[in-house]
């Protein structure tokens, strides 16, 4: 996942049910206990098996995960929110805390704002003020980061660093939603931690560095060319094909117009229906499609995908405070 904390924060709409869906969506929850279970078994096994074998398994565990989480916060798999939220709000991944992702990512979803930088917290765009403070190194980073090498070699190192910095900012400030939040994240930490350095004798900085760094890293494949700035908003988000490796792990949110079309949707519903309304969404975006993430690698693995400067600047919303 790649998330920053937006300048304004617009009104967040919690999701409600997509009609049909049943009260409780046996697949997710299925999936939801195969995910921790595994990840249990895998850092339980450090010591026993070779890292190089538990630490990508652990990185894509960490990966399922994000995607579990992020496919929770769209009202999913029962119909309570209350269960929903503690099937989702144990860090493994230390990072970012769940419900703090809830409302920055349900704010991404007001789609009129999608990619502004002053209102969509997953935009990758600059407004030219905050480009022009960044300095000469740190528009560097950012170009570099246009490339899908950089994204993946630098973005965690960015991403993580730049959203505590942040976050850190408005806990001192005493920002709403940051102060309810993060005291319930640590808290959640502790388990982790404990599990992580007693239960298992993994050293925690080895397990940032070979689990929670690599996750972030094949997230940050999926987020590189999700969306582009275009006046039409249908136009702004892609769509990546055929994507049999990754996908799974994405929970299909490689099709990533449906979703932003049909943000309720339950992940095993994703490739039928795509079926169904594929020509209609890419006549909407534009034929912003990718045959896969291999192609995506082809066209921009050491070439910038955009420009780090929002076309239009960024406009604020009217009625930000």
């Amino acid at each position: 996942m790649s998330v920053t904390s937006p300048t304004r924060n617009a009104p967040v709409a919690e999701p409600g049910r997509a009609p049909g869906l049943a009260a409780v969506e046996v697949p997710t929850l299925v999936l939801i206990a195969a995910t921790y279970g595994w990840w249990l078994a895998l850092t339980f096994a450090y010591g026993m098996w070779p890292l190089w074998l538990i630490a990508p398994l652990g990185a894509l565990v960490l990966v399922l995960h994000s995607s579990l989480q992020h496919e929770i916060l769209h009202g999913h798999p029962t119909r309570w929110r209350g269960v929903n939220a503690l099937l989702a709000i144990v860090p493994l991944s230390l990072w970012l805390p769940y419900r703090r992702y809830h409302d920055l990512h349900l704010t991404h979803h007001i789609n009129d704002r999608l990619t502004d930088p002053h209102d969509d917290p997953e935009s990758n765009y600059w407004n030219p003020d905050d480009w022009a403070r960044l300095g000469a190194v740190g528009r560097g980073l950012v170009r570099v980061q246009l490339t899908l090498a950089g994204r993946i070699l630098l973005g965690p190192f960015w991403r993580i660093p730049r959203f505590l910095r942040r976050e850190l900012r408005w806990l001192i400030a005493d920002e709403r939603r940051a102060r309810r939040y993060w005291p319930e994240h640590l808290l959640w930490c502790v388990p982790v931690l404990l599990w992580v350095k007693f239960a298992c004798g993994m050293p925690i900085w080895i397990y940032v560095l070979t689990m929670v760094i690599p996750g972030n890293a094949i997230l940050g494949v999926r987020s590189f060319a999700e969306h582009r700035a275009r006046p039409a908003v249908n136009q702004r988000t892609a769509i990546v094909e055929g994507s049999y490796l990754l996908g799974p792990l994405y929970l299909f949110n490689n099709l990533h117009a449906l979703h932003h079309d049909e943000p309720l949707m339950p992940w095993y519903e994703y490739n039928a229906r795509y079926r169904v309304v594929r020509e209609r969404l890419v006549h909407a975006n534009g034929g912003l499609v990718y045959a896969t993430y291999f192609d995506v690698a082809r066209r921009f693995l050491f070439r910038p995908n955009d420009v780090p400067v929002h076309p239009t600047g960024g406009v604020p919303r009217r009625d930000a405070c």
